[in-house]
């Protein structure tokens, strides 16, 4: 019973790729730990396991995934290869982005003809914080994890001047910027308002189609009319940020200065089985104990996730008797961003069946 460490490669027109896969021993049990993105650039991390498990079984897991990528076209990484290509490890980077806590229906008048608070669309993609360090760029995910990004982004990013940090949502090959961390200096213990006149004047100031600034709202008429319209666009929800608060990272217990406010309710869920046909379990944790959702379809040209993935649903909400979610719809993202403890089951919304009734 030993640990073991694969590095496969895939190259084919301009994909060159790579994938590392290993078998960790930790305290006698086994995880599978992943990691994968593009050859030289810092890799995407993860796990394929849920927990620690006996040797045999991880072992299987482990086999069964090399043979997957094998199977893919992926292969073995040789000693030339290697010698001649770097592969970034990915490492933590200190930075942690400043995170959310929902408001709920009663909240959002309050919210709404508050001046001190703007309202900005809040975009269905990935966080991600981006960095500029003299010809650096580098993408840093909500745990502070370097990551792999897109060509596009990497490219527009050198073209705006100056060292920055840069906070906003990765979507598709778009990063939308909606908060502003450092320009040539610090700018954290500023105002939201006064870093979104320099977010703006960083952007504009280069070429960069794939950077777009994230448009704010203020004046509760003008919110009212953004909050109808993005109902009526069946966006994902809005965000409210107190224009005078500083930029401070985590999460505070309650409130704080900036809420999101979804209009349909999404959950982040891990898969605990495959059931053939294109259909997967999900599950949340409680504690330590996994409360299974029910399945969800993966839509055909998705990707089907692998057991231990941790994905993205949207649902209407959740049976607090069985915890099964109503009609939930595969959102086509693995959060290789997220750990085991964002899927909690504190995260669901709950209707009881006699509230279905008398609906």
């Amino acid at each position: 019973m030993k640990p073991a460490f694969i590095t496969l490669y895939y190259r084919e027109g301009s994909s060159d790729k790579v994938y590392q896969a290993s078998l960790v021993d930790v305290g006698g049990l086994f995880e599978i730990h992943f990691a994968y993105g593009r050859r030289g650039n810092a890799l995407t991390t993860g796990k394929k396991t849920l927990r620690p498990e006996p040797y045999s079984v991880a072992l299987r897991i482990y086999e069964r995934l090399v043979a997957e990528k094998l199977g893919k076209g992926y292969r073995e990484m040789d000693e030339t290869i290697v010698s001649s290509h770097s592969v970034a490890v990915p490492e933590s980077t200190g930075i942690l982005p400043q995170l959310l806590n929902p408001a709920v229906e009663d909240e959002v008048e309050d919210l709404l003809s508050d001046d001190r608070f703007l309202m900005q669309e809040k975009k269905d993609g990935k966080r991600l914080i981006l960095q500029k360090d003299g010809s650096t760029i580098t993408g840093i995910n909500r745990r502070g994890i370097a990551c792999g990004l897109p060509q596009n982004i990497v490219k527009d990013a050198l073209a705006l001047p100056g060292d920055w940090l840069i906070d906003g949502e990765l979507v598709g090959e778009t990063f939308h910027a909606f908060d502003l961390l450092e320009h040539d200096g610090s700018y954290r213990a500023k105002a939201l308002r006064v870093r979104l006149v320099a977010l703006f004047n960083l952007i504009a100031s280069g070429q960069a189609p794939a950077i777009q600034l994230v448009a704010s709202y203020t004046g509760e008429a003008v919110k009212r009319r953004f909050l109808e319209r993005s109902r009526e666009d069946n966006l994902e929800g809005v965000v409210f940020k107190d224009m005078q608060a500083p930029y401070i990272p985590g999460r505070p217990n309650s409130g704080g200065a900036q809420r999101k406010f979804k209009f349909v309710e999404t959950a982040s869920v891990v898969v605990t089985s495959l059931n053939g046909k294109r259909s997967v379990k999900i599950g949340v944790l409680d504690g330590e104990r996994m409360i299974a959702c029910g399945n969800v379809t993966i839509p055909v040209g998705s990707n089907i996730p692998g057991i231990g993935d941790i994905v993205e649903v949207r649902y209407l909400y959740a049976f607090r008797e069985s915890g099964s979610l109503f009609q939930p719809v595969y959102l086509d993202v693995v959060r290789y961003d997220l750990e085991l403890k964002d899927c909690s089951v504190n995260q669901l919304k709950w209707k009881k069946a006699e509230e279905l009734v008398a609906a």
